[in-house]
């Protein structure tokens, strides 16, 4: 009788196995990585906007402290007049 050669296939099986394993997680890790990058995108684009509300909370803040300087020579101005007035009714 022949003989035959026996395999041993638990190698290849555990082998088989972990190259499974493997290429699932690749496949979680390259979805992981596209959720990732989806929210870094999102989170770029609220930067974006926060700067940009930043920008303009910055220069009505500007206009506001110039309206106020404004105000303060307009009312020394007033007491000034009404100083003046106030010498002419004498």
């Amino acid at each position: 009788m022949p003989r035959t050669k026996t395999v041993d296939l638990d190698a290849i099986d555990r082998l088989e196995e972990k190259v499974k394993r493997l290429v699932e997680m690749i496949g979680q890790l390259r979805a992981a990585q596209a959720r990732l990058n989806d929210e870094n995108a999102r989170l770029e684009r609220d930067l974006e906007t926060a700067r940009a509300r930043l920008a303009e909370a910055e220069d009505a803040s500007a206009e506001f402290t110039a309206m106020k300087e404004e105000r303060e020579v307009i009312r020394t101005r007033v007491a000034e007049m009404l100083d003046q007035l106030e010498t002419l009714s004498l």
